[in-house]
């Protein structure tokens, strides 16, 4: 308290002299002395939280907005600045300081420090503080985005481009940087494109010139006709040494300005960048920079020529890549325009993409490199497009026909046709239905299976056969169990084949549970049943065992004996029954417990221990948490330590809870 107590001494000056002023009242400062001191005394506890600084710092910042609307409203005379103009603003520093001594590592924190140094205009401050997060998180990507801004917006592009630089000596893979940065460069160059034009050194598109030096044409060498003299041969000019080597230099100056202007600073920094992260999402974030960012039309052309030609040679067989090579047509015309018709434009667009594409396809269809699905997303798109109309969207759809009819057709391809010919010719279900039956023979793809479930819901008439494509789909359907199209095609009948009553849906859980049980290879989707089964039959809300724990506990068990309960289940299982808020069933949980603890230890003892405590029962919740930790291994019981410590910490509150979880620890 003594601590607290200081920081009320200093407050006193402060507080006198908006009173003086007749900012705030008596009462007011009173009731501001109340706050700060309960935010002071949270402040000092054993254990801070985050949250306390937090809550207090944006207190303060209220305080100062109200001060200044009552000295904008009051209309108070132009005086000397006293204690009260600064002392808010102080006090926000301040408290961010003091939680910064305790959580340096975290980086919101600092960020949030930044954000508020620069809103109030503490420059040197903001240049400090950058200064210190960025070495103590050096790996922090953002940081430097954020010093690199504020050396811009004060008009220092020398520092923002070394600050820039050091962070991808540092981070090299981050494409956040390498965006930021050649964003910097574009911004120097249109910078000096203004500048140039307001001192009248700029002559064309682009062009750099010298009002004052004489016109020529730089790439000839040779002048202008009104000149009427050749300067093909040195000495015809009639000019001394000095004024031919004066003359030379002038037009260096000028071939420099011309390269800075067509962006060759910009250009080296995209070829590092390509050379250092060589990846297709760097050159996708570069792209939309480049075509984004108000630059004169010269430039933006000059650098996606450029970048295309990185692309080309960086990554030839990527078939992202190659997509963005063929589209490239359809960015220009979607951001720039062109000379022709905009559906002229569109048609001739289109078509040399899609040709490009099919051909890509064609040649990789062997290497199963990803072409068809960067196709398929290609043909899906670009038929939802508004622009396109119905004789360009029956022309993409049958060359997407042409390529999924192919022997050993992508099944990505096949499912994408099936795709676009229930979302786009939906008159033809009956055809659509029977192609998507070919390309499901014999196919273990889920996507195509998918896709052929989906055509029997929309096919009329079709719905007497859901149940048998269903299962047909669920033996058919093999591969990881990690691509969430497996997941799917499991989920496809309990989400689009209607059951009539909750009887039934529960045996259809049953039996699905018991179905996924005899192939190891599903064990992802046994655990997916199980976790809506729970939630579905044993606790929604139309569960007929959902208001009786003697059937919720029966059926639990029977759960824990018919199938295979993993820790992600029993948790789900604990916080379900958790959440019905009723105590007596505690020794439901503990059964929940028993199971849980047997797959994870550390997770089913917190929360257990954890529900006891809350229950008034931390006598038993110390015996879990001691037993438990018998049973682990050092790193796992180190974590449970940690964690419940922390747990007791958050419900403790006080120093006198504190020392008595300690007490009981100790024993």
């Amino acid at each position: 308290m003594e601590r607290v107590q200081f920081q009320q001494e200093q407050m006193l000056a402060e507080l006198k002299d908006l009173v003086q002023k007749s900012l705030f009242t008596q009462a007011e400062i009173k009731q501001i002395m109340k706050k700060r001191t309960q935010f002071e005394t949270a402040l000092v506890r054993r254990i801070a939280k985050k949250s306390d600084f937090l809550r207090y710092a944006a207190y303060e910042m209220g305080l100062e907005q109200l001060r200044r609307k009552r000295v904008e409203r009051l209309k108070l005379p132009p005086s000397a600045p006293s204690i009260s103009d600064y002392a808010l603003v102080r006090r926000q520093f301040q408290i961010f300081e003091r939680a910064l001594k305790k959580f340096k590592s975290d980086v919101g924190l600092w960020v949030q420090y930044i954000q508020v140094a620069k809103r109030e205009g503490a420059r040197a401050l903001v240049g400090r503080i950058t200064a210190r997060a960025l070495q103590l998180h050096p790996n922090t990507p953002s940081l430097y985005i954020l010093a690199a801004s504020h050396e811009l917006a004060h008009h220092s592009p020398s520092a923002a481009r070394s600050l820039l630089q050091r962070g991808l000596r540092l981070n090299a893979d981050s494409i956040e940087m390498w965006r930021e940065y050649i964003r910097m460069e574009m911004g120097f160059v249109e910078g000096l494109r203004r500048r140039w034009n307001v001192l009248g050194i700029t002559s064309g598109e682009g062009m750099a010139v010298s009002t004052q030096e004489k016109p020529m044409e730089v790439d000839t060498g040779v002048e202008s006709d009104e000149l009427g003299v050749s300067m093909a041969a040195d000495g015809a000019t009639g000019l001394t040494t000095e004024e031919q080597a004066a003359d030379k230099v002038g037009d260096e100056g000028e071939a420099a300005r011309q390269a800075i202007m067509d962006g060759a600073i910009v250009q080296s920094a995209v070829t590092s960048a390509a050379q250092a992260l060589p990846r297709i999402d760097l050159f996708a974030a570069l792209e939309t920079l480049i075509r984004s960012y108000p630059a004169t039309a010269r430039l933006r052309r000059i650098l996606l020529d450029h970048l295309y030609r990185l692309l080309g040679d960086t990554l030839p067989d990527d078939p992202r890549a190659v997509k963005m090579l063929a589209t490239r047509k359809l960015g220009e015309l979607t951001f720039e325009g062109t000379e022709k018709s905009e559906a002229e434009a569109l048609v001739d667009a289109l078509q040399n993409a899609n040709e490009q594409l099919v051909a890509a396809v064609k040649a990789n269809q062997r290497k199963r490199s990803g072409m068809g699905e960067v196709y398929a997303e290609f043909v899906e798109g670009w038929c939802r497009h508004p622009s396109v109309d119905e004789s360009l969207r029956l022309y993409l759809i049958a060359s997407l026909q042409a390529l999924a009819r192919q022997p050993n057709a992508s099944p990505l391809l096949q499912a994408a046709h099936i795709r676009v010919l229930l979302t786009h010719n939906s008159a033809a279900a009956k055809k659509t239905l029977k192609l998507a039956r070919k390309y499901a023979a014999g196919s273990s793809s889920a996507n195509v299976w998918l896709v052929r479930l989906d055509a029997e819901r929309a096919s009329p008439g079709g719905g007497g056969d859901m149940k048998a494509a269903w299962e047909s789909a669920r033996k058919s359907v093999r591969g990881d169990t990690s691509d969430q199209s497996v997941e799917k095609i499991w989920l496809w009948g309990l989400e689009h084949w209607l059951v009539p009553d909750a009887e039934d849906v529960q045996g259809v859980y049953e039996g699905l549970l018991k179905e996924s049980m005899r192939d190891s290879s599903l064990r992802t989707v046994h655990e997916m049943l199980l976790l809506r089964y729970t939630s579905t039959i044993l606790y929604g809300s139309g569960a007929s065992a959902s208001h009786d724990s003697h059937r919720r506990l029966k059926s639990i068990r029977r759960m824990s004996n018919a199938y295979l309960p993993t820790a992600r289940v029993w948790s789900q299982v604990f916080s379900l029954e958790v959440a019905r808020g009723d105590a007596s069933d505690g020794d439901l949980l503990g059964v929940v417990y028993e199971n849980w603890r047997s797959t994870d230890g550390v997770n089913a003892a917190l929360g257990w221990a954890g529900w006891l405590m809350d229950h008034g029962r931390g006598q038993e919740a110390m015996k879990i948490v001691t037993a438990v930790m018998g049973q682990l291994d050092l790193e796992q019981r180190a974590t449970l330590e940690n964690q419940w410590k922390q747990r007791i910490d958050g419900a403790g509150g006080d120093d006198d809870g504190d020392d008595g979880v300690k007490s009981d620890d100790d024993r």
